[in-house]
């Protein structure tokens, strides 16, 4: 089995999957992900979870990432 992928590692794939939106990620045995970006705009709670997982899955799939929690906003949202 793989390591674990870090936080860092975590922000670094989604900033450069989806540089439009603001990411963080915070440690913990869950690791807790929020997007803040246009690109949610239209889009139900179901979208904008398969938009984040489709980035994430490898890191799944392959078992470097397991619990994760994901927040997702537009910036009039999160305003």
């Amino acid at each position: 089995m793989s390591s674990d992928i870090s936080s860092n590692e975590i922000l670094e794939v989604l900033q450069a999957a989806a540089p439009d939106v603001s990411w963080s990620v915070v440690d913990g045995y869950v690791r807790e992900i929020t997007g803040v970006g246009e690109v949610f705009e239209g889009l139900n709670a179901v979208k904008r979870q398969q938009f984040v997982y489709k980035i994430l899955n490898p890191y799944i799939v392959d078992g470097r990432l397991h619990a994760v929690s994901i927040q997702t906003y537009t910036p009039a949202e999160k305003a």
